[in-house]
């Protein structure tokens, strides 16, 4: 790239910038004001050879009105995660920032401006953390204050953040526009703090400031064990309102002693048992103007440690989904079935009388016989029961819960409306997918359903048990596959904040972050094992910040975690001790694989010592790789030879065996543990496995996000399309074929004849494991973007700076279309096959480039927007490529589904 600019007064007219943003989500207020980074989107005829940012702060901060400026140009094409100019800002100040880039041609205009605004610094915050004397399961507390403002309000911050969960209310409105605020963070180390804008909520004259206080995770119910108080015996609001008005006052309302308390109608608000809602206990209009509140009690302060609190990175949970569901009345029952399964509730319209008890139960399946099935449910209630206060219609709706399910059953009133409120923190979708069988269409709903109803604040393995909890093994193998389907930089960048923080003083990673686990809490074998850095979860460290670097582009992740990074290899190392290879100890191993006994499902086919030293050595590789991006050279060749050597002692001890199975060989092949003169043996021998086995699936949580990788990557494109395509169990299609809206747990969830597994397990209890909406398996979708589709990014040039376009047709997909937004504007394709000739319409943004890998044969001919191919590299636009005679996929037969339904 030239190192010139051209002059910052000539104009390029080609050139425009917009779509301008930081790191943050677009409109979170309340952001830190250090590290800001922006990208933004260009169109322009020719490359960008630089840029220039401008910001200026916001008015009315300081006496001297305006501040800003404007950096000296810089050479560079990069749009993505650059570091902004201007400094810090200022606790609670605005800034502005506009962009505009250098072509050879000369300069764009300036973009529109992308606002942020800093969050105060919470140390400063002059309000109080109040409560009441309550115990777990109390009902909710009410806290409530009145105000006046002396003019209409011109602008109106609200700050908040619970011990426990919050909702707010001004002048009876909710007004946080989001659900179980803050959301699940190490509370021990981190509780986020909230900003948001209430000025439209506001009026010159009397107005209400009122809170809603649950358990929440902070206190309420977590895990198997039934154990409370995970994180304090007490909760608490800490609110803050700052209020400008337009006669210049400023007015402050502060959460304190001077507040005022009481209980309503949630008697019990529990996340895995549903709510219980006396309605005739519901003071009407305690946040509104006029209410009497004499009887009410005075608020308590609260002794919780506020230095923890921090200001928060990402949103919280949303609605994303409402829709009217059908009452279906069965004698005294009333049947729903939302037609997908969801995290979420419902809200009902119903008539009855006063005194009524109406109760909603959850489940995501039918039994045979219709009815509910809510063992699965273990200890959860699942259930909301609302006492009705008068004769006539009442709508129910519950606060400070979810349930995941797709079948409710009513009884105690006629339901007259109902409505499926889906409810998660991925609620920004990033690409769309379709292609000729149906099926994969399908399942790609059924994936990102999933990851809708698991994102509900933090990464967990499921929404309706009695555990919901942020597995890092989960999370490492849907990494990839969720930044590609929804924007969750922001939401990684968060849980990732929370990962360092569980690490121990070692530097091991919890199974769980946030992490609530002890050994009592895994039994396995009869005793108890350490749930700190079990290899496949632990891992999470490194395998999730280099997924979310590959996906978005910005090397921030690596920055934010290389010290963690650093400090998990580096307690793997000290446990390797002078063997150099980790103890044999418990180990989840290749968890769920199909073939392992029912109740103890670590016990897969491929020795779990393999499995942890092979993440071992990726885990060492992906830190040598993050250190030479954004860390040390040495530390990066130190970590680079250790890699090296564990893969090697590793193949030493255990490769031979470990590439009989399907996990070990595709772990072999795509963590580099076999030397280079093994891997076509090891690819033939996987590929005659498939073959032999009719495309079944013999891989768990681990093997399964790399076993269609190591097919093609090894020549052996036929097979990886067996798998994908096979119908009968285990598989992804016969979830599919047997009615699935999510990804099940379990490949065998549900039997061929409706029956459904009992979870049984051999932990030395009763609990079972049996879910319907674990997204683990859904990771094959970041295969089917890459070769189904076609595009994928690359570690050389992430972000989608360049696009791999590797499509894989088979005769029984002779089409596909496939959307990615990436920071640098939407990568799209659409493919069609027509007698052996392959037709691609590509877009590419600007600022990317495009890698052909196309299936072609010594006979193919290729052209790229009518002209012969010159090069396998294109530029930004819209392209039509044409390739005749490819190599298309000979899919061998499959055998006939055994589904049923």
């Amino acid at each position: 790239m030239s190192t010139t600019l051209p002059s910052l007064d000539v104009t390029d007219p080609s050139a425009r910038v917009h779509s301008v943003r930081t790191q943050y989500p677009e409109g979170l207020l309340g952001v830190p004001g250090r590290g800001l980074r922006l990208s933004w989107r260009a169109e322009a005829g020719a490359p960008q050879l630089g840029y220039q940012v401008r910001w200026s702060d916001g008015a009315g901060r300081d006496a001297d009105g305006d501040a800003g400026g404007l950096s000296e140009p810089v050479v560079s094409d990069d749009p993505i995660g650059v570091l902004a100019p201007g400094g810090d800002l200022a606790p609670g100040d605005e800034r502005r920032y506009a962009v505009r880039i250098a072509t050879r041609d000369g300069w764009s205009g300036w973009s529109d401006e992308a606002v942020v605004e800093a969050a105060i610094d919470p140390a400063e915050l002059t309000a109080r953390p109040i409560g009441g004397a309550t115990r777990v399961d109390d009902p909710v507390t009410l806290l409530r204050t009145t105000f006046a403002l002396p003019a209409e309000p011109v602008r109106a911050r609200l700050r908040a953040t619970f011990w426990g969960v919050g909702d707010v209310r001004i002048n009876g409105e909710p007004v946080l526009g989001e659900h179980l605020s803050p959301g699940w963070t190490a509370y021990d180390d981190r509780i986020v703090l909230g900003t948001w804008d209430v000025t439209s909520a506001l009026t010159a004259g009397e107005n209400v400031l009122g809170t809603l206080l649950g358990d929440g995770w902070f206190r309420g119910r977590l895990g198997w064990e039934d154990e409370v108080e995970h994180y304090g015996a007490e909760i608490a609001a800490l609110v803050q309102l700052d209020v400008e008005c337009a006669d210049g006052t400023h007015v402050r309302v502060a959460s304190g002693p001077d507040w005022q308390r009481s209980t309503g109608a949630i008697r019990f608000a529990s996340l895995y048992d549903g709510v219980d809602v006396d309605l005739a206990a519901d003071p009407a209009g305690w946040d509104r103007p006029g209410f009497d509140a004499s009887e009410w009690e005075a608020a308590a302060e609260v002794a919780v440690d506020t230095s923890v609190v921090e200001p928060r990175i990402t949103t919280g949970v949303r609605t994303v989904g409402e829709w009217p569901v059908e009452a279906q009345p069965r004698g005294e029952h009333t049947f729903l079935d939302l037609g997908q399964n969801i995290a979420g509730w419902l809200r009902l319209t119903v008539r009855g009388r006063a005194g009524d008890r109406v109760v909603v139960r959850h489940a995501e399946v039918l039994e045979i016989d219709g009815t509910l099935h809510t063992a699965a449910l273990r200890t959860a209630r699942a259930s909301d029961t609302y006492v009705l206060a008068h004769d006539g219609e009442s709508v129910l709706e519950p606060l400070f819960t979810f349930h995941g399910f797709q079948y409710a059953d009513v009884t105690g009133a006629e339901v007259v409306d109902a409505t499926a409120v889906a409810i998660s923190s991925a609620d920004r979708p990033r690409s769309s997918f379709e292609c000729a069988d149906p099926r994969l269409g399908l399942l790609h709903s059924n994936v990102a359903w999933s990851q809708r109803d698991n994102f509900v604040s933090l990464p967990t393995d499921c929404p309706q048990r009695d555990e919901r909890l942020g597995w890092t093994g989960d999370a490492q193998a849907f990494a990839p596959t969720a930044s590609t389907l929804f924007d969750v930089e922001s939401f990684w960048l968060s849980w990732l904040r929370d990962v360092e923080l569980d690490q121990d003083a070692d530097g091991a990673v919890a199974a769980v972050v946030p992490n609530i686990l002890t050994r009592d809490d895994f039994p396995a074998d009869g005793g108890g094992h350490s749930v700190m850095g079990r290899a496949g979860w632990a891992d999470a460290a490194t395998i999730v910040p280099w997924a979310v670097y590959e996906s978005y582009g910005s090397d921030e992740v690596l920055v934010r975690q290389l010290d963690s990074m650093r400090r998990f290899v580096d307690s793997l190392e000290r446990r390797a001790g002078e063997r150099g290879l980790l103890p044999t100890e418990f180990q989840f191993g290749d968890w769920l694989d199909p073939d392992a006994p029912g109740d103890q499902p670590w016990k897969a086919k491929v020795s779990s010592d393999f499995v942890a030293n092979a993440f071992f050595a990726r885990s060492a590789r992906l830190l040598a790789d993050a250190e030479r991006l954004v860390g040390d050279p040495a530390r990066a060749d130190a970590a680079s030879q250790l890699a090296d050597r564990v893969a090697r002692a590793t193949w030493a001890e255990w490769g031979d065996a470990a590439v009989e199975t399907q996990t070990g060989a595709a772990i072999s092949l795509e963590f580099e543990i076999a030397p280079a003169a093994e891997r076509e043996r090891i690819g033939e021998s996987l590929a005659r496995n498939v073959r032999a086995e009719h495309g079944r699936i013999a891989t768990g949580f681990l093997g399964t996000p790399l076993v269609l990788f190591a097919l093609v990557h090894s020549g052996h494109v036929e097979e990886a399309y067996l798998m994908l395509l096979r119908q009968a169990p285990p598989s992804w299609l016969y979830q599919v074929e047997m009615g699935a809206t999510t990804v099940w747990e379990r490949w065998d969830a549900i039997g061929p004849d409706g029956s459904i597994h009992s979870g049984e397990m051999a932990t030395g209890d009763s609990s079972g494991m049996i879910s319907f909406n674990h997204y683990a398996y859904g990771a094959v979708v970041d295969w089917i973007y890459r070769y189904v589709a076609g595009i994928a990014p690359t570690t050389e040039r992430p972000g989608y700076r360049r696009i791999v376009v590797a499509p894989r047709p088979t005769a029984s997909i002779p089409w596909a279309r496939a959307s990615v937004e990436s920071r640098l504007g939407p990568v799209a394709i659409d493919w069609k096959l027509t007698d052996g000739d392959l037709a691609i319409d590509l877009e590419v943004p600007y600022g990317a480039e495009a890698l052909l890998d196309l299936p072609v044969t010594d006979a193919s001919e290729v052209t790229v927007d009518g002209e012969a191919l010159v090069s396998d590299r294109l530029g930004p636009g819209r392209h039509r490529i044409a390739a005749t005679a490819v190599r298309v996929a000979e899919v061998p037969s499959i055998e006939p589904s055994a589904a049923v339904g």
